[in-house]
């Protein structure tokens, strides 16, 4: 199965998006509650319908971005917060984008990916990242899979792809997660070498 930008947004027309909770999950929020530093520059990729983007605005950081392969969740957005910058919904490939952040959330683009793309994935962080930036989030903790997505992976797996070019500061299963996805999720704080 090709993933492509129709694929996407066919599943957003077709509202079969059983990925989307509808509001911010709790691993994100909670780590989200902890940053101080409301200048920092954050993108969230494969957004989606970014509950995580309302949130941190909320929350009083301005300078927030996403980007989305898909049109539809990008409107949805726009039509919830109807003040946001332009500039801030990218409607872009993310292997495409350009730009210097300090941190990338992570919530379920990455295991949206098809797996081949997964070192495609680390490198294009750590281009995106400042010097020390993080990457956070959470992956999904299943065996891999060729059915997905989501397609699944492990611990081990994780390390192994982003341990030489960043710092693994943490790599644990979430305890906060939603009851559908409990023990099933790998929260993570990856920080750039």
């Amino acid at each position: 199965m090709k993933l492509t930008k129709e694929y996407w947004e066919d599943r957003y027309q077709q509202q079969q998006t059983a990925w989307d909770i509808g509001s911010i999950s709790t691993p994100l929020k909670e780590y989200i509650d902890q940053l101080t530093d409301k200048s920092l520059s954050i993108l969230i990729p494969g957004g989606g319908n970014s509950y995580e983007l309302e949130y941190l605005l909320e929350n009083g950081f301005e300078s927030v971005f996403v980007v989305d392969f898909a049109t539809t969740p990008l409107q949805n957005i726009r039509k919830r917060i109807p003040h946001l910058q332009s500039e801030q919904l990218i409607q872009a490939d993310f292997f495409e984008l350009e730009g210097r952040f300090d941190l990338i959330l992570e919530q379920t683009f990455f295991c949206a990916l098809n797996p081949y793309l997964r070192e495609k994935y680390v490198e294009k962080v750590k281009s995106l990242l400042k010097p020390n930036g993080k990457v956070a989030g959470v992956f999904f903790q299943f065996p891999l899979t060729e059915v997905g997505p989501p397609f699944g992976g492990s611990k081990t797996e994780y390390e192994n792809l982003f341990r030489t070019n960043f710092r693994i500061k943490s790599l644990e299963t979430a305890y906060n997660s939603i009851k559908p996805r409990r023990e099933n999720e790998l929260f993570f704080i990856f920080e750039k070498k």
